[in-house]
């Protein structure tokens, strides 16, 4: 008998030079640009909170988090650029992307370990890296973006 292949569904974006993707059944939706309302104390990374549909949801700056710069981006891709709504474990958080990109599916063997260190993000918050035509794809593991205090904290800034 054959061993069944997977198949992953990945919502893909730009930050800073390098693309993204992580797993569809994670992202909640994708928003515009909203208005964020900072947050006084609150951890470097987050940017503050939106009111999507009356639910207030912190917004995660990734550039913050991974120390990546910003890229000079026109009016073209400005409308492309927004937020991915995420669940973790039952917690919404909206992640500041450059651009959205597209949802590809990948199959489980096209999926390499990442390497050690990637553009200065830690290999612990990769679930692998994907070659394709054009470049790299790096798959984020959104679970180990923020550990259990970090939640914590995040979730008190909604208060």
């Amino acid at each position: 008998m054959a061993e069944k292949e997977y198949q992953y569904q990945l919502v893909t974006f730009q930050l800073g030079e390098e693309v993204y993707g992580i797993d569809i059944m994670d992202v909640k939706e994708i928003v515009r640009v909203q208005d964020i309302r900072p947050i006084p104390n609150a951890p470097s990374y987050v940017e503050g909170i939106i009111n999507l549909r009356g639910e207030i949801i912190p917004i995660i700056n990734l550039h913050k988090r991974f120390h990546i710069k910003k890229p000079a981006i026109d009016e073209e891709e400005e409308l492309l650029s927004g937020f991915i709504i995420i669940d973790i474990d039952g917690m919404k958080l909206g992640v500041v992307i450059d651009k959205v990109l597209r949802v590809i599916t990948i199959e489980d063997e096209q999926i390499q370990e990442p390497p050690q260190m990637l553009s200065g993000i830690g290999a612990e918050y990769i679930q692998g890296v994907v070659s394709t035509e054009e470049r790299y794809l790096i798959i984020l593991d959104i679970r180990r973006l923020f550990n259990p205090r970090e939640l914590q904290k995040i979730s008190e800034l909604k208060q």
